[in-house]
């Protein structure tokens, strides 16, 4: 299967149902009375972590997502059925960002975590809700508050405590295959790693910890030469870094220039990563050449003055299993001093704070413009739209509540500044509802 770690989804939530004008017709009930009964709420679309899940595959061909409209109100003051919520399941790991405005939604890390991404609407009330003395038999309903509409991005950053990171052919794969039950391409070429593999590795002493072996690094990743780019995220979501160096020399490459060359990219991507707890693993220590490379790479090491902090250096053969469990149990260890990401982390409630409450007037976001294609003045604006998509055209006396509703949020005075004069037609942004302006 295809490794897929990006998608882009558009998700529609339920619009509310609609509320209904109905008036008792009961023997013995004097008067009657309103009876009309409020629709059902509108399905949210939900997003839920499902550990079983490793890839964004299923987000690859089903981009649209629709919950369904709640039911409409009932007589007898009947609310409507409300309509199930939409799950939609994600790996753990993935991040969720809305694409129309760039805000972060959420971060889905944690077991069986949910977030709501688009709300449903909510019912539309029944005239049983707009009795007054003055009015006692009102013919006025809502329609069903529409559903919330999305655009969002969908990245998927790998969830690993360990992560495996070097030139292409340093040997992760190899030494995956080795401490886990993972099963990953490996061959004498370059490149062989694609996509992230991620094993389980269990040590003698029962503590366990996720290793991932992450695409190979090449010079100019963090500019998105090569594979780097695209898997260099992955990184940002490990514990513990193994940076893994070929000591074998045979193609010529000299071990501590693509140390420093990996270093560097992952210092241009991320500055954070290099306060990570890491560990450097000389490889291939089976080969004629590596132990006179070996000894040489870590004199270089060790005399760089541009590292903040000399690194653990640790030399292994991942074919004869030379080093191996050394590396394990100093990979746990440091594992169990290295912090929990912030991200991890899960905000705890705090109690007893005093909250305070200040009445604040609410800023009704207004756009008046002429339309000289459609020869109109246009109202545009997310609380006018809202309030015009309720609104139950089909009787007068909601209309005239909508109207009222306009003026009270400054409709007509915008309309008055843009210079609209009477008998221009005005026309709601994303609704065929047309007026004719009256000064």
């Amino acid at each position: 299967m295809a490794f897929v770690d990006q998608a882009q989804v558009e998700l529609k939530a339920g619009k509310g149902g609609d509320g209904i004008v109905s008036f008792r017709h009961e023997k013995f009930v004097a008067m009657g009375g309103p009876f009309g009964g409020d629709g059902g709420h509108g399905g949210s679309i939900i997003l839920k972590v499902d550990e079983g899940l490793r890839t964004l595959m299923d987000f690859r061909y089903n981009r649209h997502f629709k919950a369904q409209s709640g039911g409409k109100g009932g007589t007898k003051g009947m609310t409507g059925a409300s309509a199930e919520d939409r799950v939609i399941k994600v790996p753990q790991g993935t991040i969720i960002t809305d694409v129309d405005t760039g805000e972060v939604l959420g971060d889905m890390v944690h077991e069986r975590q949910t977030l709501i991404v688009a709300r449903g609407g909510r019912g539309g009330r029944g005239n049983i809700h707009f009795a007054t003395p003055a009015n006692p038999a009102p013919e006025l309903s809502e329609n069903g508050e529409p559903g919330q509409v999305r655009n969002i991005k969908l990245e998927l950053r790998v969830l690993a405590d360990v992560g495996l990171v070097g030139f292409p052919s340093a040997g992760k794969s190899t030494l995956l295959s080795v401490v886990s039950n993972a099963k990953p391409k490996i061959a004498a070429y370059h490149f062989t790693t694609i996509d992230p593999n991620i094993g389980m590795v269990r040590l003698k002493d029962d503590r366990d910890f996720v290793m991932a072996d992450l695409p190979g690094l090449i010079e100019g990743a963090s500019e998105g030469v090569g594979l780097g780019f695209q898997f260099l995220r992955h990184v940002e979501r490990t514990r513990v870094i193994l940076h893994l160096v070929d000591m074998s020399g045979i193609e010529g490459q000299d071990p501590y220039t693509q140390y420093r060359k990996i270093l560097t990219e992952l210092e241009q991507y991320d500055p954070t990563i290099l306060e990570r707890p890491q560990i450097v693993v000389a490889t291939k220590m089976d080969m004629p050449d590596s132990e006179e490379n070996y000894l040489h790479f870590v004199e270089q090491v060790k005399a760089d003055s541009g590292l903040k902090v000399a690194p653990e250096i640790m030399a292994i053969s991942a074919v004869t299993h030379q080093g191996v469990d050394d590396l394990l149990r100093a990979t746990a260890d440091m594992l169990d001093r290295a912090p929990v990401p912030e991200a991890y982390k899960v905000e705890e409630e705090t109690e007893g704070e005093a909250k305070l409450y200040k009445y604040e007037e609410k800023q009704v976001n207004l756009s008046v413009d002429w339309d000289a294609e459609l020869d109109c003045w246009m109202v545009s604006g997310p609380e006018v739209e809202k309030l015009a998509a309720m609104t139950n055209l089909q009787r007068e006396a909601t209309v005239m509540r909508f109207a009222r509703q306009m003026r009270h949020m400054g409709v007509d005075d915008k309309l008055r500044e843009a210079g609209a004069k009477d008998g221009d037609d005005v026309r709601i942004n994303n609704t065929n509802f047309v007026f004719e302006y009256s000064d």
